[in-house]
């Protein structure tokens, strides 16, 4: 059916292929288990996290601002952000609001939007 000598080269080439693919997928094991290694640490923390009970969670929040405020005391851009962020949401929002009612009113009323 087929030689012998065209058979033999196509074993070649499978194998060679076959070992291609184990490397590559090496390198992807490898790869994914390094993208991992951030996700497996943040998986931990929220493990060790949902273990505390409410309360400690309640005053974990003012104990890391306690502890931030020692440790970095010059560095105020965490609470600068907590105490604006209020308003910059609020504002966000309402310039949502607008540029959407705008937009819709100036959809309705275009010339070039009616057919």
């Amino acid at each position: 059916m087929y030689p012998q000598q065209e058979l033999n080269r196509l074993a070649d080439r499978k194998a060679a292929l076959r070992r291609d693919i184990a490397f590559r997928r090496a390198q992807c094991a490898e790869a994914a288990a390094r993208v991992a290694r951030p996700l497996e640490w943040l998986d931990r923390m929220l493990a060790f996290w949902r273990q505390l009970s409410p309360l400690a969670q309640f005053a974990a929040v003012p104990l890391g601002l306690l502890v931030q405020r020692t440790v970095f005391p010059r560095l105020k851009i965490l609470r600068t952000l907590v105490r604006w962020s209020p308003l910059v949401f609020a504002a966000l929002r309402l310039v949502g609001r607008a540029a959407a009612f705008s937009a819709g009113r100036l959809g309705k009323t275009s010339p070039t939007s009616r057919n």
